[in-house]
């Protein structure tokens, strides 16, 4: 096979990579296969101070700072490390929209420092992107419904919290990646600068990154088509983050701190989108060529909070964030969507307009956690209040056109928890009351549905949202849990109100509009030993007036259903130390979702890949062979599935197994230096979403990917 230049140019460097390492000097000792991280031992989402994991009675995953530099040695992608460590995260579409990826079959709430990501009022699905993983360092996600962050937690919470300076002194870090297909323009290149500076009293983190990626191409060098609502591929993504620190007062007992992000990933407009063929099995592909007129593709994140802690109040801690974010979405231009067509404004079928999604956030977050109240030892409170203002809409950019009118929606929200440690159990129970307003503007729809005069209006929610569990820690390191709660969230407002097509509504009026209140039911076991961890749940959640997606036969794009939904699914994890240098980790989610198939009918029609992943099943295997060298193979397997038979939601899908490859050699004085290899089989596949007809759909998943990235320290 004759390589291109790009292709040649990475051979070399992955040779004298390999050249440098054998003539490396040992370095200082390095966490070893038998370490478990530290991370495993607490967790802040949630309860927001520090809580145990075996005191905590529902199933939580924690990826720590290792495992999210594994993940990044492969990928850029926000999500891949999600679907790859936490049992009930759904296949990622490896694009910038997220369409289909859920936790335990529902939306989850995507927190970056617990500043909310998504948008209950126009979720877009674009929330995955927000800023560069190398800020990260640690992920903690509470699966199930769940009240205790606030409005649109109905999957679960996936907090992204930053890195925080942990050496006294300065430390520089920079980092530097390419990737290839071997081919001349899948070429990714990524440069980053990260600075952290650590004092007894204030510390500071200052990390700058941009990252540069070429088409993709799947297993038979076939370019892979763009993405209906956004690609990562061909893209430049940019990300600026700065934190500050300041410890001061009694024993430094309160903290003051200060963060800023910006995080711009956009389209290079480099390629325009090919149709496949179903029916010749024939998928979507790209071609060079300038998309139509119009912006490319982008997400804008800018995002500013101000954090206070103060461990000497009333005998406890007091926490406390204000924040403030605007985030921007733009999809991707179209010529000829249906639902974007006006004919004063061009011929039907010929106008080109793409929407924009505007999401405006501003929010207080506060706590007091009193342990041992009333001088009962075991025995804490944590109390707050929670207010938060969300102001977003949506329009046809190039046309100026309103296709959702802005919508603000405003909730107060107080809660208390109480936990009690009783010996060999954990007993918890708390309560959160969400009080909330949506205000929405008169409107007048598109043409597409009509240009039909909405009469605005505001409408309350109120929910009472409470939780009970409890933890019995038994001998042998294990645990086992019962818990129940309450999950709320809003039903994706925008889709209803751009959707009303009929004269004389009312926002008051539209049934769609009404909140979503999950319930869920979950007990589990797990296991915490020297040599490993092993968990276990099994779940229901049911909300009666749920959330479901169907594809629209006219458009091809999701609309939204209102009906009981059901979700049952049993989760399986764990590591186990082999040897001293080898280390194994597995996981196992099978979902199952039921909705009605008419008004008031039972639950007899199972929920397909627009809502819920097929069974999946994955290992990894982690070779430390020293201290400066370790590798891992990592294998996951999406289940073949076939539902619905005989009916007319019927649905086929069929499974596939990757692999990925990725070993790192730390050198005494030139860094660290990663191979990571992606699809290492070069398996060719279609994801699983693309294989249910769609808009712009049917797309193959990435073929091999060989990227070798470099760190060092100063």
């Amino acid at each position: 096979m004759k390589l291109t230049p790009v292709a040649a140019a990475i051979g070399a460097l992955i040779l004298a990579s390999a050249a440098g390492a054998a003539s490396a000097q040992q370095p200082a000792a390095a966490e070893r296969a038998e370490d478990v991280p530290a991370e495993r031992s607490v967790i802040v989402t949630g309860t927001r101070t520090a809580k145990a994991v075996d005191k905590i009675p529902g199933a939580v995953n924690i990826i720590s700072a290792a495992e999210l530099a594994t993940s990044l040695a492969l990928t850029e992608d926000a999500t891949a490390i999600l679907a790859r460590t936490v049992p009930g995260y759904s296949e990622p579409t490896q694009a910038m929209s997220n369409t289909g990826e859920t936790l335990r079959g529902r939306i989850a709430l995507r927190l970056f420092d617990g500043i909310p990501q998504t948008s209950p009022l126009r979720e877009t699905n674009r929330s995955g992107s927000f800023t560069d993983l190398g800020v990260i360092g640690r992920i903690e996600v509470i699966n199930g419904p769940s009240a205790s962050e606030g409005v649109g937690a109905a999957g679960g919470i996936i907090n992204y919290i930053s890195k925080r300076p942990t050496k006294m002194g300065n430390e520089v870090t920079i980092t530097s990646k390419a990737s290839s297909q071997f081919k001349d323009d899948s070429v990714g290149l990524k440069l980053g600068l990260e600075f952290m500076h650590k004092q007894e009293d204030y510390d500071l983190l200052l990390s700058v990154a941009e990252v540069d990626r070429g088409i993709a191409y799947d297993a038979n060098g076939r370019r892979i088509g763009m993405n209906a609502s956004g690609s990562l591929h061909d893209t430049n993504g940019r990300n600026l983050f700065i934190k500050g620190g300041y410890n001061f007062g009694h024993q430094n007992q309160q903290r003051i701190e200060a963060q800023a992000s910006r995080f711009h990933l956009v389209g290079n407009g480099n390629y325009v989108y090919v149709e496949g063929s179903r029916a010749n099995k024939i998928t979507d592909s790209a071609e060079r060529g300038r998309p139509f007129e119009g912006q490319t593709e982008f997400n804008d994140f800018r995002q500013y909070a101000l954090n206070y802690t103060n461990e000497g109040v009333a005998g406890g801690t007091v926490a406390a964030q204000v924040y403030r974010a605007s985030q921007a979405m733009r999809f991707v231009a179209e010529k000829g969507g249906a639902d974007k067509q006006d004919p004063l404004l061009a011929p039907l079928g010929t106008l080109v307009d793409q929407s924009e999604v505007n999401s405006q956030k501003k929010g207080l977050r506060t706590s007091w956690t009193r342990p041992e109240l009333g001088g009962v030892e075991g025995l804490e409170l944590r109390a707050g209040l929670d207010i938060v203002t969300d102001q977003s809409e949506q329009k046809l950019a190039l046309t100026g056109r309103t296709w959702v009118p802005p919508m603000e929606y405003s909730s107060t929200a107080p809660f208390a928890q109480l936990s009690y440690d009783l010996g060999q159990f954990t007993i918890s129970g708390g309560y959160r009351r969400e009080s909330g307003e949506l205000e929405v503007d008169s409107y007048t729809t598109t043409y597409f549905n009509n240009r039909v005069l909405v009469e605005g209006g505001k409408l309350e929610y109120e929910a009472n949202l409470p939780n009970i569990g409890v933890v019995w820690r038994l001998p042998a390191d294990w645990s086992v849990y019962a818990s129940y709660g309450k999950g709320f969230s809003l039903p994706n407002v925008g889709i209803p109100l751009r959707n009303v097509n009929k004269p004389g509504q009312s926002v008051a009026g539209i049934l769609d509009l009404q909140a979503v209140v999950v319930d869920n039911k979950e007990i589990g076991a797990n296991w915490r030993g020297r040599n490993g961890s092993f968990g276990v749940s099994v779940y229901e959640t049911y909300s009666d007036f749920g959330v479901s997606l169907s594809v629209s036969p006219v458009t091809g794009d999701f609309i939204m259903r209102r009906q009981p939904v059901e979700i049952r699914g049993l989760e399986l994890s764990g590591e186990y130390k082999l040897t001293r240098d080898l280390r194994l980790n597995a996981l196992y989610s099978r979902v199952e979702g039921k909705t009605v198939a008419v008004d008031g009918g039972p639950l007899i029609i199972d929920m397909g890949v627009a809502n819920i992943n097929p069974n999946k099943v994955g290992a990894t295997v982690t070779w430390q062979h020293s201290d400066a060298l370790s590798m891992n193979l990592n294998a996951r397997t999406q289940m073949d599935r076939e539902i619905n038979i005989g009916r007319s939601q019927y649905e086929k899908t069929e499974g596939y197994t990757l692999f990925d490859f990725g070993a790192s050699y730390k050198t005494s004085r030139f860094g660290e230096l990663t191979l990571g290899v992606e699809n290492l089989a070069n398996k060719s596949y279609i994801l699983t979403s693309s294989q249910i007809p769609g808009f712009q759909n049917y797309t193959a998943g990435r073929g091999r990917v060989v990227s070798l990235s470099h760190n060092i320290k100063f």
